[in-house]
């Protein structure tokens, strides 16, 4: 229940509201965590307009995408870069830890939390 209670009930308003005080810079999703980026779904609607409003990556897991049909690509592609989002929200990448923290190197998080 990370995404649909966690993230749409206590994480998304705070940062709707502007007042969840420390700045995010990107959110990495996980197993079925991913299906709250799906295009279409309510919570992963709000985190793609919230996303583009304070630059906040949204990154998938590319082998938990792959396996619930949110990515393109191969299994022997991740990690590489290559495994490409499908049919999610705005905005949404998909990779491993070494394109999450290639896409963060401008802007490094002091902290990792992971949905």
């Amino acid at each position: 229940m990370a995404a649909t209670y966690k993230l749409s009930s206590m994480i998304l308003p705070q940062l709707e509201a502007d007042s969840h005080i420390v700045e995010v810079v990107g959110m990495f999703f996980f197993d079925d965590n991913v299906f709250s980026l799906r295009k279409g779904d309510p919570v992963g609607e709000r985190l793609a307009k919230i996303a583009e409003e304070k630059n906040i990556l949204l990154m998938a897991c590319d082998q938990c995408a792959l396996r619930r049909n949110l990515a393109e690509g191969e299994f022997s592609q991740c990690g590489t870069g290559e495994v490409k989002p499908k049919d999610v929200v705005n905005g949404v990448h998909v990779g491993c830890f070494p394109q999450l923290y290639t896409a963060l190197s401008g802007n490094p998080p002091d902290q990792v939390i992971t949905l």
